[in-house]
């Protein structure tokens, strides 16, 4: 979904970086609106490249350079439309870096358009980095390039790629920022890796199909927004009493309503806390980098068919949109286990009883058709083999089995907060998702001179516990606990304080569908420091 101005923001460093921050070095301006919103961004040394001819206005500033894109492109590309390619080796001799990769790079893009077309980017490219080291003199921006290569991946496709490693097979859902991209993502793979992607007419189909594959016996997903995720809940209700595992993408966007569509926001914590009729048990994920992404969507698969319960993988726009560089992922860590009792294993099952009394809770989810067992599923309350039911004695068991007995079992299985800085901190940052990088590399600043730490939650409900790590002590002992959230309310705040009985010292909330950048984040912490 694209409305008004857009831009694109790259941090580039030697050292890892997590996070954005406010002073732009060099800003690449296509339009005249480029320069009179994001001028006043830019750093010290900072310089704004642009086409006067283009845009059909000079800037005699020191922090303007005029590079002639249209012409460079038309001259040495053939064509305007390598302005782009242009602008692009610009930069790059800008930062003392050759055009090798990017050579590499519009090889492998454009090779289907011909040799021509790739030739002609490629002189274009070049064009542009001779221009910019001969003009750009005073350049005092110096990179230093690894040579370790890396994956680029996004948010979005970390999620996609889980799902993929997870053995996800049929994926539905209706477009919706900021989910469109796992359906955009699992569709450019379907043949490679066998999956099924459907474009639903509404969320409630979306969710009522991932449902029926998960019944007839495939590792099934939907993924949706707020919006939604709001036409979702009856069907998130349905797999709750039937007990059909399903895993849901819900991206965090700013509402009410429609909101602003393309920013960003975690306000949708308590709603996929709490959304749906009736108490039945679910986790939630809340993904702070790529990484986390990746490996939180396999283990809500996992999860959601080793429990029978829908899992949630709870992110937002920014988290979403943003490209990292990570070393890679550890394909050994995948979980990929088959719950379902199928094929030989289930025709060799006797007296099978798709919700019986178990000493866990969960009862054997056979597989329809597999075996000459009748396998039965009702949304009305049901007995053992599921069949309807109406007296009081069945439905207390029910209840007891599949929310009382599980609970206790899913809570094992949740990890503690990651705790990075000061193991005995006099300040402590707390929050969740996508505040993992902008928090982390505050505590590197801010950790100089102080005892500081911050403790990060990605595994938010059931709540964690503290028998592997007593993070509560952590809060307790500090002299001052800020909870950091992309809202105005404090969701996460007030769920560890229903939780737990804890109540943080300090909020930092921030809800103008603009992510925290790290110069932002460091003035309110140091406010409440003083």
């Amino acid at each position: 979904m694209r409305g008004g101005h857009n831009f694109y923001q790259i941090r580039v460093s030697d050292k890892p970086v997590m996070a954005s921050r406010d002073p732009i070095n060099i800003i690449v301006a296509f339009d005249k609106e480029s320069i009179l919103l994001h001028e006043g961004e830019l750093a010290a040394d900072g310089l704004i490249i642009y086409d006067s001819a283009a845009l059909k206005q000079r800037h005699e500033k020191t922090s303007f350079l005029d590079i002639p894109f249209v012409d460079l492109a038309v001259e040495h590309g053939g064509s305007k439309i390598m302005a782009n390619t242009v602008a692009t080796g610009a930069v790059l001799g800008m930062l003392s870096m050759n055009v090798d990769i990017l050579s590499g790079i519009i090889g492998e893009t454009f090779k289907k358009k011909g040799e021509e077309v790739v030739k002609a980017n490629i002189n274009a490219a070049a064009a542009g980095h001779e221009f910019a080291v001969k003009n750009c003199r005073g350049c005092s921006f110096l990179s230093s390039p690894s040579s370790d290569p890396r994956m680029l991946v996004a948010g979005i496709e970390a999620i996609a790629l889980g799902a993929i490693a997870s053995g996800c097979k049929f994926y539905s859902a209706y477009p919706m920022t900021p989910s469109t991209g796992i359906m955009n993502y699992l569709a450019g793979k379907e043949k490679e890796y066998g999956i099924i992607v459907e474009q639903a007419e509404d969320e409630i189909a979306a969710i009522n199909m991932a449902l029926g594959a998960s019944f007839a016996g495939v590792r099934a997903m939907t993924g949706t927004a707020g919006g939604g995720f709001a036409l979702m809940v009856e069907g998130l209700s349905l797999a709750g009493m039937t007990e059909t595992p399903v895993v849901i993408a819900l991206g965090q966007r700013p509402a009410p309503a429609t909101g602003l569509p393309t920013r960003t926001e975690q306000a949708d914590l308590l709603f996929a806390l709490h959304a749906a009729h009736g108490e039945f048990p679910r986790v939630i994920f809340a993904p702070g980098t790529p990484e986390q992404a990746f490996y939180l969507t396999n283990k809500a698969f996992d999860m959601t068919e080793k429990f029978q319960i829908p899992a949630i993988v709870l992110f937002d726009q920014y988290l979403a949109d943003s490209v990292w560089t990570p070393e890679g992922f550890d394909l050994s860590r995948v979980l990929l286990h088959d719950y379902r009792l199928r094929g030989e294993r289930f025709r060799k099952a006797e007296g099978y009883k798709r919700y019986a009394f178990t000493d866990t809770g969960v009862s054997p989810l056979g597989v329809p058709g597999d075996a000459k067992h009748l396998v039965v599923a009702d949304s009305d309350e049901h007995d053992e083999e599921g069949h309807i039911i109406e007296d009081a004695e069945t439905r207390v068991k029910m209840v007891q089995k599949r929310l009382l007995g599980k609970l206790p079992l899913i809570r094992k299985e949740i990890q503690p907060p990651l705790l990075y800085g000061s193991s005995a901190p006099e300040v402590v940052m707390a929050g969740w998702g996508s505040s993992y990088g902008v928090m982390r590399e505050a505590v590197d600043i801010l950790s100089q001179g102080r005892s500081l730490a911050m403790l990060h939650f990605s595994e938010i409900y059931p709540f964690p516990s503290t028998d592997e790590f007593d993070y509560m002590t952590v809060l307790k002992n500090a002299k001052l606990s800020i909870c950091i959230e992309s809202n105005a309310t404090g969701q996460f705040a007030r769920l560890m304080r229903t939780e737990t009985g804890f109540e943080f010292r300090a909020m930092i909330g921030k809800y103008d569908g603009r992510p925290f950048t790290l110069e932002g984040l460091l003035g309110e912490i140091n406010a409440h420091i003083g």
